[in-house]
């Protein structure tokens, strides 16, 4: 989700997980020749990233993203210093995904990232027009970023607090504290992802697996001591790590706490929470030594649903009848992973094919209803 993370090079089977759901999106009516107003169409493709205009006017806008090339691919719209705007992740070969997006006048570019991999094929997107924020017009919405950014605050005083509790930890040798910590301190992480994710690099930086960096970079962050920890069973030269990690959790917690974000990006997040789950928690890549991705699986849901819930009295005003299948269908995965808890947390996560084939089900059954909550915000 983080303009400069490779997140991530997809199994086949996680890429299949989402397919249905990219392919089910409804069709977006392109715009009319000469219009400044209506979708905007992207047609990606292993060597191109081809707009239908790179001029838009301020307020809400909606890629049309089409991938007509071989690799997995992803849509990125970034504002100065790479701060996500908005994206779109893991739209599969043949697939076609939209993004709705609300942009102030400025200059941003729109990026799209063939494999998902690097800086990404880049252009410049020029937003003109004095339209006001959806926040300045909708009591609801205001209201929803008001609660959102308590709820982001909460989480992100717990995340500095748990994360200073695990590098204590590792740099006192402390290995069981360690191993106990890990999980712990990623849930708060997890739970606020999209917006730690939208700092340029610090995601890379804290929760890069090793397949993620890049050549020539230093693997860092969580998952660089959580490899220790398992795989040798110590913290030994895991001390600067630790230091580092715990500069950039601070530097994310003081950005989260001042970031204005705005209802789109709340609904986007949600969604993009539930494209983690998918890819990387079912699939058991995040956390391979230690297999506690089942933390984060629920952190990722619990964040998803805090985004949800602080839109509900706008989403009610909209459609009810979304909100009653949204209620429903987190309610699915919540059961669905509680088969796996033991005490406080989780089993150890190394799952069958079945297994995840059947967690698969039922949070497809939810990202589908999500999906819909960005069309239905952007509504006047």
């Amino acid at each position: 989700m983080n303009p400069n993370t490779t997140r991530r090079a997809l199994a086949a089977g996680a890429v299949l997980l989402l397919a249905a759901l990219a392919g089910c999106a409804e069709d977006t009516p392109a715009a009319a020749p000469g219009d400044t107003t209506g979708p905007v169409a992207v047609k990606a493709s292993d060597e191109g990233c081809d707009l239908s205009r790179r001029d838009v006017k301020s307020g809400t806008s909606t890629f049309s993203v089409s991938n007509g090339g071989s690799k997995v691919t992803e849509f990125y719209v970034y504002a100065e210093g790479d701060r996500v705007m908005g994206e779109v992740e893991n739209i599969g070969p043949g697939l076609k995904r939209d993004l709705i997006v609300e942009l102030p006048t400025g200059t941003y570019q729109a990026v799209c990232k063939p494999g998902m991999i690097g800086d990404g094929i880049r252009g410049d997107l020029t937003v003109t027009g004095d339209a006001a924020a959806q926040v300045d017009t909708d009591t609801a919405l205001k209201d929803a970023t008001v609660s959102y950014q308590r709820y982001v605050n909460s989480q992100a005083i717990a995340l500095e607090e748990k994360t200073t509790e695990f590098v204590t930890a590792v740099k006192a040798g402390d290995v069981a504290k360690a191993k106990a910590l890990f999980p712990v301190s990623r849930t708060y992480w997890e739970r606020i992802e999209p917006v730690a994710e939208s700092f340029g690099d610090l995601d890379p930086k804290i929760d890069a697996r090793v397949n993620d960096v890049e050549p020539g970079t230093e693997w860092t962050g969580y998952h660089r001591i959580e490899q220790a920890l398992w795989e040798k069973n110590t913290t030994a030269g895991m001390a600067k790590y630790a230091d580092q990690l715990l500069v950039d959790v601070k530097t994310v917690v003081s950005k989260a706490k001042t970031v204005q974000l705005n209802p789109l990006q709340l609904a986007n997040g949600a969604k993009e929470l539930l494209d983690e789950v998918a890819t990387g928690k079912i699939t058991g890549e995040e956390d391979r030594y230690s297999h506690t991705d089942l933390w984060d699986f629920q952190a990722n849901v619990e964040g998803s649903q805090a985004a949800i819930q602080a839109l509900r009295p706008a989403l009610q005003q909209r459609d009810a009848a979304l909100v009653t299948t949204l209620d429903t269908n987190f309610k699915a995965v919540f059961a669905a992973v509680d088969k796996y808890r033991t005490g406080d947390g989780f089993k150890p996560y190394q799952p069958t094919a079945d297994e995840r084939k059947q967690l698969g089900i039922v949070v497809d059954a939810l990202a589908e209803p999500v999906s819909k909550v960005a069309g239905v915000i952007a509504k006047k």
